[in-house]
């Protein structure tokens, strides 16, 4: 029920009905004015309450900025860095949400508080007022009115019409106060219906417009959600492989601790305690840690101790003279040995942990190499081969796979029932059942026929990318872009001996095939990744950090598999101004002549092999044409016949003296003098130059030289005036290079390297530095 109309008209009458109405109508103003007073109270808390959530906020996001995340190992996926930047991207999310909060609530003082106090003051206060000023003339006009009747009829006329006229001017002005006060009251009823509610609405739009910004936020937000969403199911999915690795070296480390230890750079190391002598003739046990070296007869000595956490005192060295066990008779320790210094003098007593560790302390000082286990893999005795009967199984589950079960559903990842593989596998590799079967028998199910597959590839002796290549395929993996790392593991292939790479190639084109149905079978490239990664790579040596490194693996085969059709299809582009022209592709173990080495390095061959092999021998002969006899010339061309007269004399062989000429200095000496080293000794070529067989090193299909990982042995008929040096040279270093590993050398642009020579690991050389021998880049230096 709304409230009653206040007539002009009854300001005159003033009766009872009239008052009733009024009273209703400042009763509704008090209360409006209570409703707003409690509201604006209501609103500040609001603010208040609003910027503490937002100060909250803030500091949440602050300290989601301030995380970073470090991750195991020397790099980080794609995946891993996505996670890692996260935290960054949630906290840019917070604050750019949390500025446009602050927006809202400095407005909201404008728009909600200041207009409510406003009409709170000016209107209902104004009201108020005007009842103060119609009370009061409403009591005047009734004094004046009773006073004014009490007027005795005695009185002279004069003196009535003056009190008459008197009451007619306060009548009149009662009147006018009347309207005055009823015209306000209407007009604050009137006006509060759009100045109370018109902030309310103002104050909500801005927090509607909050809340869209919002909404605007998550749309944006949305893709990277999406990526994060993806990285943190991968790495969720290599953790689950990695646990159970590491997982599977910790209960090996608990069965037989000294079968899985280290490889290291000391000839031994450990904690020794070693006896001090104290004031008074006193002595101590001090725990070390202990390091030796051999070659130096080096030990380094650190005190500390586990449970305080740090070092008690300087590290010390000292140079070993001798060592001697000491007897149990002789001192109340056990386990003690005696050793003496060349720059200290006396004896230093130690005590090692155990008699085992004694004894190989002993060993270690006498001379003698350590006793280290190396980590073989535990199926390296199998009887898998890359043969022909290996790829016939190969093939034969892949065919199984593509026809029948390329739809199923966790394809390679639900593994089958050990016994039905085994059995299957014992078919599969008895070589009278591959004689009369083709196809496997419909009755083995698709998980048995891919665990089969997967077993296999696990039973060849190495690796299917091979043990000395796992750090190179990891440090391409680790590229930063992906481009990069496509075009390293492209080279790399490539350096892989011909049956891995075309194991490598079948194997592709078919996880490429179940890639593409992943909408059936749920592998994608990713998961596939996850599978086959520890299958086809694996570390020689198992620790933890290369167990960190599975990761890597699982994007090499992601790289293989995405981008098959042109790793294995074209081959590898590499500047010519680089020593990287020299690629190294190890030959098969059938045609592999006698006096090559295991790991030759050899030049690529590509599709067209004449138009490619006259490419290839003018590039070799432009850059021997300066130094080399028409006979080496002759017989790097694949159409020539060898010469067989040269002999260690050719003063033509001036070539591989310490002077080299420019066109020659980005070449490893080692290439040249296999070179050199085969047209001295032409008889040593296995296929002769009129029949040159398919294997053979003069046949178009094959590299036109190669050069062996260790020196050639001295030919009989050299002498020590041959113009040959040794292949042990100098070399000046082109960049700067940080070392990974222990076994590699740390360097500067323009530093100097002593007995330079190819060594076993491909695409790196060995030298020395100041007194210590390790691995350089061999595209990092020239040759002197």
């Amino acid at each position: 029920m709304g409230l009653p109309a206040l007539e002009f008209s009854d300001c005159c009458l003033d009766s009872p009905q009239f008052r009733e109405r009024l009273k209703s109508h400042e009763a509704e103003l008090d209360k409006t004015n209570k409703f707003i007073k409690e509201l604006i109270k209501d609103g500040k808390s609001l603010i208040a309450a609003l910027k503490n959530l937002s100060s909250a906020k803030r500091k949440f996001a602050d300290s989601l900025n301030d995380f970073k995340f470090r991750c195991i190992g020397d790099a980080e996926t794609d995946d891993e860095i996505c996670i890692a930047k996260s935290l960054q991207e949630f906290a840019a999310v917070l604050r750019n949400l949390e500025d446009e909060r602050m927006r809202m609530i400095e407005n909201a003082g404008e728009v909600l508080i200041t207009p409510l106090e406003k009409f709170r003051k000016e209107q209902i206060g104004a009201a108020k007022e005007a009842k103060k000023k119609y009370d009061k003339e409403t009591e005047k006009y009734c004094g004046v009115l009773e006073k004014h009747l009490n007027l005795s009829s005695k009185k002279k006329e004069s003196q009535l019409q003056e009190a008459d006229s008197q009451v007619d001017l306060v009548r009149q002005h009662f009147y006018e106060v009347s309207l005055e006060y009823v015209f306000k009251v209407q007009e604050v009823q009137e006006r509060k219906m759009f100045e109370f509610v018109e902030p309310l609405l103002a104050f909500l739009q801005g927090l509607f417009t909050f809340y869209h910004h919002g909404y605007e936020l998550a749309k944006d937000f949305s893709d990277f959600k999406t990526e994060l969403t993806i990285s943190i199911q991968n790495t969720r999915n290599r953790f689950e492989g990695t646990r159970s690795e590491v997982e599977s070296l910790m209960r090996k480390m608990k069965e037989n601790p000294h079968e899985h230890k280290n490889i290291s750079p000391f000839t031994m190391e450990g904690y020794l305690y070693v006896q001090e002598k104290r004031h008074f003739g006193t002595t101590s046990w001090v725990k070390h840690y202990c390091t030796y070296h051999s070659e130096s007869k080096r030990i380094t000595m650190v005190p500390f101790d586990q449970k305080s956490g740090g070092k008690g005192g300087d590290d010390e060295a000292i140079i070993l003279k001798s060592c001697t066990r000491r007897k149990t008779d002789s001192i109340e320790k056990r386990f003690c040995f005696d050793v003496e210094a060349v720059d200290r003098p006396g004896v230093i007593t130690m005590q090692a942990l155990s008699e085992e560790d004694r004894r190989l302390w002993m060993e270690a000082m006498d001379g003698r190499e350590p006793v280290y286990n190396s980590n073989k893999d535990s199926q390296s005795e199998g009887t898998a081969q890359l043969d022909i009967m290996g790829f016939s199984i190969v093939k034969k589950c892949i065919h199984a796979v593509e026809t029948r079960g390329i739809h199923e559903q966790g394809l390679y990842r639900v593994v089958g029932v050990n016994s039905r593989v085994q059995k299957l596998l014992s078919i599969l590799m008895d070589p009278k059942t591959a004689e009369t079967e083709d196809d496997i028998c419909a009755e083995w199910e698709i998980k048995t026929i891919t665990s089969a597959l997967k077993t296999y590839l696990r039973m060849l002796p190495g690796p299917l990318m091979m043990y000395q290549f796992q750090r190179s395929f990891i440090k391409a993996a680790k590229l930063e872009n992906q481009e990069s790392r496509t075009s390293e593991i492209h080279t790399l292939v490539h350096r892989l001996p011909e049956k891995n790479r075309q194991m490598l190639h079948l194997l592709m084109n078919h996880l490429a095939n179940v890639a593409q149905n992943h909408k059936q079978n749920l592998m994608t490239v990713a998961n596939l990744g996850v599978v086959f990664g520890p299958t086809l790579m694996r570390p020689q040596e198992e620790t933890v950090a290369a167990i960190m490194d599975i990761k890597f693996q699982n994007i090499v085969v992601e790289i293989l598999i995405e981008n098959h059709d042109k790793i294995f299809n074209t081959i590898p582009d590499t500047p010519q101004s680089n020593s990287q022209l020299l690629l190294s592709r190890k030959k098969s173990t059938d045609s592999k002549p006698p006096s090559c080495s295991e790991r030759p390095l050899t030049l690529f061959h590509t599709v067209q092999p004449s138009e490619k092999q006259e490419n290839r021998n003018s590039i070799i002969n432009s850059s021997l044409e300066s130094v080399t006899s028409s006979n080496i010339n002759s017989f790097l061309h694949s159409n020539s016949t060898p010469q067989s007269n040269m002999n260690s004399s050719d003063p033509d062989l001036e070539v591989i003296k310490p002077n080299r000429p420019n066109s020659l200095k980005n070449v490893p000496y080692f290439h040249l003098s296999q070179t050199f080293h085969t047209s001295l000794h032409p008889e040593k070529v296995e296929a002769s130059p009129q029949n040159p067989s398919p294997t053979s090193p003069l046949s178009p299909s094959w590299p036109m030289f190669s050069a062996p990982s260790s020196p050639m042995p001295t030919s009989s008929t050299s002498s020590d005036s041959s113009p040959i040096s040794s292949p042990f040279r100098r070399a000046r270093a082109l960049y700067a290079c940080k070392a990974e590993h222990d076994s590699e050398l740390s360097f500067t642009a323009g530093t100097i390297f002593d007995n330079v020579h190819p060594s076993q690991e491909p695409g790196w050389l060995e030298g020395t530095l100041n007194g210590k021998t390790g691995l350089i880049p061999e595209n990092y230096v020239e040759f002197l």
